[in-house]
């Protein structure tokens, strides 16, 4: 059995769960997060914490035992504490505009690069270079902050392009002049 699977998971007093059949509705004060899980797992609430079990011994059940209760420990925690992805983009006329629910990006292109923001997910752009995603499901935050980042991702010999805070990229030399 998985060890992560094993632990229960305490339900703190602000957040509000429904488990229907294979579903998990969990609702707080930074949103509202719903996933539908595989019949391999059992879920069980009581009130104040919530076990999964898996229903049988084959190999898909005891996997899929510590992913199910992991997702469901982010959606509790994401609930109560939204999680943040922070971008930055560097190169000269790079930047990141924000029209009502799209993100426009000027990246070098010749056409402005148009991203539609999902309803749960908040994005706020700042100096038009620092871009903050914000959101109570992780997997949708790191999906937006991925999707952004795939439009124009940091090249090694300039260094320019859109990078998650924090992420340093090797730098590589460019053509040696011939003598």
């Amino acid at each position: 059995m998985s060890r992560i699977g094993k632990l229960p998971i305490a339900i703190p007093g602000a957040v509000k769960i429904t488990v229907a059949g294979g579903s998990v509705f969990v609702s707080g004060v930074a949103g509202t997060v719903s996933q539908s899980f595989s019949d391999a797992v059992e879920i069980k609430f009581d009130g104040s914490i919530i076990e999964v079990f898996p229903r049988d011994d084959s190999r898909h059940a005891a996997a899929m035992h510590g992913t199910v209760r992991a997702i469901i420990n982010n959606m509790v925690n994401g609930v109560q504490k939204p999680y943040v992805k922070n971008l930055e983009i560097q190169g000269v006329g790079f930047k990141a505009i924000l029209k009502g629910n799209v993100l426009d990006l000027a990246l070098g292109y010749s056409h402005p690069v148009l991203y539609p923001i999902p309803e749960s997910i908040k994005v706020t752009v700042k100096d038009g270079t620092a871009i903050h995603i914000e959101g109570a499901d992780k997997f949708l935050v790191g999906k937006v902050a991925a999707d952004i980042k795939r439009f124009y991702p940091v090249e090694p010999y300039k260094g320019k392009g859109v990078r998650i805070a924090g992420e340093r990229v090797r730098r590589k030399e460019g053509k040696k002049s011939a003598k």
